[in-house]
Formats: structure tokens, sequence, C-alpha cells
């Protein structure tokens, strides 16, 4: 295929939300503020874990502060540029930002669907295992468990990447969307695409999938493992932070990825949830359930007073 028949088109529009100033204004500042929630909320308890010896010392909080820089990273990849287009009437995105958000986008999705999956083995490990605990879930393999996440979420991404770039784009240049994804991508190159979104769908949609198994799967191992009604409640209340992160996250995954790219009219809402509402939603679901972090979120602030 000649090369720069590829390249012909250099820039697409995204579609956005509206094109009604009033509306845009009024969805800048609920975006704005999901996005300085979501900075304060998940720094916060980054911060805390660090400073708390405790926490920094617990495998469950080292993973929970891996999953608030994830949060921050997911959500950085998609919101600024949304922000950024409320005030513009052609919301342009140059092919290779398109591309670069794309990759970004999957890279650090990718890792975060895994870092969760760690995290409900290491739920299992507390609850099942727990005298075991903290010598099968040590520092190292901790840490050798999210670097491992982080090489899946470039793996999986690079192919993504791959896939879209070798496809030509000459033609339609609007994509359906507030940010550059796959789907709506693909749908704009001038060729044959139904191999490259099989290829596509096995690869995002079946990572999905399997991984929202799997975690669904672990935590039901888990209560099924445990005799009394006391630790089934326990186990419950441990589990259910996780279970609402894992259903928030993955639910909309596997509805955007998990299926032919065909176009619905509430992508745009379910792109929503999993690029901005979770990120926002995460650290208030582990906090306002976890007495320890809440305890040493008000140390924290005691000593800032203090130091102050």
């Amino acid at each position: 295929m000649d090369k720069n028949q590829t390249e012909v088109v250099r820039e697409f529009f995204l579609s956005g939300f509206s094109q009604t100033s009033s509306i845009e204004a009024g969805l800048f500042v609920l975006f704005l503020f999901f996005y300085v929630s979501i900075w304060v909320g998940n720094v916060l308890i980054m911060v805390t874990v660090a400073s708390d010896k405790y926490l920094n010392s617990s495998p469950m909080y080292f993973l929970l502060g891996n999953l608030s820089f994830l949060d921050l990273c997911y959500s950085t990849v998609t919101t600024p540029k949304l922000l950024a287009d409320f005030f513009n009437h052609e919301k342009l995105i140059s092919y290779d930002q398109c591309i670069v958000q794309l990759f970004f986008l999957h890279f650090v999705g990718a890792a975060e669907m895994f870092l969760l999956t760690v995290m409900a083995y290491d739920r299992y490990v507390a609850i099942c295992r727990p005298l075991h605990y903290t010598t099968v879930m040590s520092r190292g393999l901790c840490c050798v468990l999210v670097a491992a996440s982080w090489m899946g979420g470039f793996v999986h991404s690079t192919v993504q990447t791959i896939l879209t770039i070798h496809l030509p784009f000459c033609g339609p240049n609007q994509v359906d969307n507030f940010f550059c994804d796959v789907p709506p991508v693909i749908k704009l190159a001038c060729a044959d695409t139904f191999v490259i979104e099989l290829l596509m769908v096995s690869n995002s949609g079946l990572i999905s999938t399997i991984s929202f198994v799997v975690l669904i799967s672990s935590y039901t191992t888990i209560l099924v493992k445990i005799r009394s009604k006391e630790g089934r409640r326990k186990a419950l209340s441990t589990c259910a932070s996780h279970l609402m992160v894992v259903t928030l996250f993955f639910g909309p995954c596997i509805f955007i990825y998990a299926r032919p790219f065909s176009t619905f009219s509430v992508d745009k809402m379910v792109s929503v949830l999993y690029n901005v509402i979770t990120p926002m939603l995460n650290p208030l679901i582990y906090t306002l359930r976890n007495k320890e972090v809440k305890s040493a979120m008000q140390k924290l602030w005691v000593k800032i007073i203090t130091f102050r």
C-alpha cells in the first residue's frame, strides 16, 4: 500500500458532547470538578500511604497507592484535552496526537485491569491464607506484580497502536467521541477493517472479559471457602469496595470493547464512566469503607497543622 496514501488525513475532529456554548460551559464546570476531585482524592491516598509506616508496609495499601497513581494517569490522558475543547468550536486533534492519546489510554487502562486482578489475589491470600499473608505477599513480589501489570499494559497497547497506524486514513475525519479510541478511529479508515476489528476485539475485549471473570471468580472463591457467618460478613465488608471498583471499571470496558465496533448513542456516556467517574470514585470507595486509611489521613492532617 502506498505510504503517502496512509498520511492523507493529518488531523481529526472530535465530536465532543455539544456545540451549544451554554451547555458546554456547564459541562466544563462539571468535568473540571470531576478532574480536580480525581487529583485531590488520589494524591491524598498516595501521600497518606507513603507517609504512614503501617500502610506503607502493607501489601494491600501499597497496591492501593499504585492504583491511585494509575487513576491519575488514566484520567489525565483524556480529561485535560476535553476541558480545553469546551472552549473550541472546532475540536481538532492531530493524527500524531490522536495515536499518542490512543496508546497511553490503552497502556494505562490495561495496566489498571491487571493491577485490579493483582489486588483480588492479594485479598484472596489475606482472607484464605492469613497466616502466610506477609510471607506470600512480600514487598518484592508486590513490586514484581506491579511491574508485570505495567508491562502487560505496554504490550497490549503496543499491539493496538500498531494495528491502528497501519491503516490508511484518506476520507472522513470526524471521531465520534471526545477522545481518540480504537473503535471510533478505525471506523474512519479507507480500508476493510473486519479482520483488524476481530483482532482488536480479541485483544481488548478478551482482556476485559477474562480479567472480570477472574476477579469475580476469586471473590466467589473467598466467600465459598469461609464457613462462619461472621467470617463471611467480614470478607464481604473487605471485598465490597473492590467489587464496586471492578464493576464500575470493567462493565463499561466490556460494553465498549467486547463487541464489534458498531456505534451506539450511549457510547460517550459509557466512556465517561471509565475515563472520569471511576478514577474519581475510587478514593471515596476505598477510604469511606476503610478505618485504617481514614485514621492515617487524620494523623497526616494533624501533622500538617502542627507543622504550620
